[in-house]
């Protein structure tokens, strides 16, 4: 059985200018391989737009650290559908082609997901009226991010009383919630609709922003099982059950557990937190491959 893990250019080992956070792809591949070695089969990790890659002589491809799809977006998706119609691809194109763009949030919510309250900007042109969702969302802060974005790349916080910010993408606004200073964002991670570890992230000292590359830290967390459920209940409101999903949570002014991203394309699945992922992954991805 042959597998291989997408990467790109900034998160490939050996490659120059890589970024800050790629040992997170390092700690990947350091469980996947021998997980995926004992059960006979080959991982190994390529560039997701590597034209010589013999993609229909594989088993099965993971879309794994390919971080930069935001800068080639419509290429990306075009790449990953060409893939996937000679060999399977894990997330599927169309959950990758829905979860890309985070109006997917906007969809869930219709189904009666929770998530962090959100006003929406399809067209950047649109004339805000800024005042009034500060008010709206009883909050001093704002958070903007890009409805096409990762790693909060573009992310602002505004302030009551700051110049209004200038628009040039779609964009998605929300209340800053001091769970994530006080509490932290909650991740769990589930594996063919299983659940598998769960971890706390906390942003560093004066930040907000969660991520590694912003200084954040992540501490291994056993949930209760009604938190767990509520993470369940968001992938039991998808058309088709991911391989492997990372449920990103904190909780609102209110304490109740709300979706802050739902994470189906190219997540780390932090696999220090989690010693028996590589395993939960590989025996997964044989059951969905009838090996």
């Amino acid at each position: 059985m042959k597998v291989v893990y997408l990467a790109c250019q900034e998160t490939l080992p050996g490659s120059e200018n890589r970024r800050v956070d790629a040992f997170e792809h390092d700690l990947m591949m350091a469980q996947l391989q021998p997980a995926f070695k004992a059960e006979a089969c080959e991982l190994r990790d390529v560039l997701w737009d590597d034209k010589t890659v013999d993609w229909p002589s594989l088993d099965a491809v993971i879309i794994g650290t390919t971080w930069d799809y935001t800068e080639r977006y419509d290429e990306y998706l075009k790449t990953i559908n060409q893939i996937n119609a000679v060999t399977p691809v894990f997330n599927s194109p169309s959950l990758v082609d829905w979860n890309t763009d985070k109006r997917y949030l906007r969809d869930l919510a219709s189904d009666g997901v929770r998530i962090i309250p959100t006003h929406w900007v399809d067209d950047p042109e649109t004339e805000v009226d800024w005042a009034s969702l500060f008010d709206e969302f009883d909050t001093d802060k704002l958070v903007i991010k890009h409805q096409v974005g990762a790693n909060a790349d573009g992310q602002v916080l505004l302030k009551r009383g700051d110049s209004a910010p200038t628009l040039d993408k779609a964009v998605m606004i929300q209340p800053f919630l001091r769970a994530v200073q006080e509490e932290g964002e909650h991740s769990m991670i589930f594996i063919d609709g299983q659940f598998s570890h769960a971890l706390t992230k906390q942003p560093a000292s004066g930040d907000y922003r969660i991520q590694s590359a912003y200084g954040g830290i992540e501490i291994e967390a056993s949930p209760p099982k009604e938190d767990v459920n509520t993470a369940l209940s968001v992938l039991e409101a998808l058309p088709e059950k991911p391989l492997y999903a990372r449920v990103d949570m904190l909780r609102d002014n209110h304490g109740q557990l709300s979706l802050i991203e739902l994470e189906l394309v190219e997540p780390f699945l932090y696999p220090v937190q989690g010693p028996e992922l590589g395993t939960r992954l590989i025996q997964a991805l044989k059951r969905k491959l009838q090996f």
